[in-house]
């Protein structure tokens, strides 16, 4: 599933295509997502201009005068700018057609996206309203992750991907951020001392920032918003090498399953 990083990859590729254009139309060719799609999207957004695009953990933000689009990619899910001479292919299930005559569209096999329409503010949409501090901003710190922690019992794993907690740690980046700090995936998120949450705040940043930076994951479906794949998973510690070599300490990387998700760690380097 495309994570933070993958997203804001996208973000970053189409926000220069999409920002102050007009939309001209909207084309809808298969409305049937994880939600369907909002039935007066086409009436709703046709006309408006896109006055800024957005990420809120991993859903996007298309920001017009009249209202939102909340997009979001699924597990397979990818959005391209494209010209008009390249014709819709089977799983493009919608489509903007821009003023300039180039389209985004929104490519998505398994259809486990979303696009839905909101006018209010879409910060406050349920999908939204709920969710955690971003791991990037200032809101998220070691101290605001001790206090949160304190009496818990589940793991500290099962805490980082909690939305509520922290929004859009994924798997992947979450194995990698705990190897990087050291810290064992299935330690109750209680016993993890403050300065061992200081450096593992740290860890998630640098994990995540390195990862945008590389150009997202590409395990299975992510490709750029040109088709191109990203790189960070050649920079990958842990996730998916269950018994090759730890690149520190040479001991076999170990799986285990975490609230239903793969989780990989090295046993003598994480405690």
């Amino acid at each position: 599933m495309p994570e933070l990083p993958e997203v804001e990859t996208t973000r970053r590729g189409i926000a220069p295509f999409l920002t102050g254009q007009r939309i001209a139309a909207v084309n809808i060719y298969n409305p049937e997502l994880r939600w369907p799609v909002t039935a007066d999207l086409p009436g709703a957004l046709t006309g408006q201009r896109v006055e800024a695009v957005e990420r809120r953990a991993k859903y996007l933000l298309l920001r017009t005068g009249a209202g939102s689009v909340i997009m979001h990619l699924g597990m397979s899910g990818s959005l391209r700018i494209v010209s008009a001479a390249v014709p819709p292919g089977a799983h493009d299930h919608i489509e903007f057609r821009l003023a300039d005559e180039r389209y985004l569209r929104f490519r998505d096999p398994r259809r486990f996206g979303c696009m839905l329409w909101t006018r209010g503010d879409p910060l406050t949409h349920p999908l939204l309203r709920e969710l955690g501090p971003e791991p990037l901003g200032p809101g998220f710190s070691g101290d605001y992750l001790y206090e949160l922690s304190r009496h818990r019992r589940s793991s500290i794993k099962t805490l980082l991907m909690d939305s509520r907690a922290v929004s859009g740690i994924g798997n992947i980046y979450a194995s990698e951020a705990l190897f990087h700090s050291g810290v064992h995936p299935m330690r109750a998120a209680g016993r993890v001392a403050r300065h061992r949450y200081e450096r593992l705040v740290d860890s998630v940043r640098q994990t995540l920032e390195t990862a945008i930076a590389a150009g997202g994951t590409s395990l299975r479906d992510f490709t750029h918003e040109d088709g191109t794949p990203g790189y960070f998973s050649h920079q990958l510690q842990v996730y998916d090498r269950e018994n090759l070599p730890c690149f520190r300490c040479k001991n076999p990387i170990r799986r285990r399953v975490i609230a239903q998700r793969s989780t990989y760690f090295c046993p003598r380097c994480q405690r």
